[in-house]
């Protein structure tokens, strides 16, 4: 019973993510579309990146492009240009998922833009499960409100599947997430991690 109410807890703490945004463009005009289109050509293909986390260590991923075309290149705009530097993992629930990329810390914040999201919900199909290790979008209840927020799987989660856009999992440093999760001290059920005690991310770096 307690492991279902974390799960519903934790459900609606990621349906509760504000992904801030400048452009309030809407993403059916014809420039958000072709955006759109360009971002899912580039982002098609496999790509490897490393999060550097202060005094844990590397967590390696491998982003699925062909499933998740916009999101992945996203996801590598943002690393690009510096974006993730020393930002944090503002929210960590220890047997579901630990959570960063706010640039205000909170859950409130986000990138420039947002983008589509990539799930079967919102007519997209992805057949990435939300199994421990997956690397997935947070965003608000509009499902096209995911920005620059994403979340690492910390245990399986299937009932994610279908709402959220994974693009992609960890090929080494699993044991760090597990780490992560295990040494947060929440305040509250939503895993909320007090600014002092957030882990920094030093880096994000596109491998290829």
């Amino acid at each position: 019973m307690k492991r279902l109410l974390i799960a519903i807890v934790s459900l609606l703490m990621i349906f509760a993510v504000t992904a801030c945004s400048s452009d309030t463009g809407d993403s059916n005009e014809a420039g958000g579309e072709a955006e759109s289109k360009a971002a899912a050509v580039q982002g098609i293909g496999t790509h490897h990146a490393e999060i550097e986390i202060q005094d844990y260590g590397t967590v390696s991923l491998e982003l699925d492009g062909d499933t998740a075309p916009i999101t992945v290149q996203n996801f590598l705009d943002l690393a690009k240009a510096g974006f993730y530097d020393g930002l944090t993992f503002h929210r960590i629930i220890d047997g579901f998922m630990i959570q960063g990329g706010d640039p205000n810390g909170d859950g409130t914040g986000g990138s420039e833009k947002t983008i589509k999201g990539e799930f079967s919900s919102n007519g997209v199909e992805n057949g990435i499960s939300h199994k421990k290790g997956v690397i997935s979008m947070a965003r608000a209840q509009d499902p096209d409100s995911a920005s620059s927020q994403f979340f690492i799987m910390v245990e399986d989660s299937p009932f994610l599947d279908g709402d959220y856009a994974a693009f992609g999992h960890v090929t080494k440093g699993q044991e760090i997430v597990d780490k992560i999760a295990k040494d947060a001290k929440p305040t509250d059920d939503n895993g909320t991690i007090e600014k002092a005690q957030q882990p920094v991310i030093k880096t994000v770096r596109i491998v290829d």
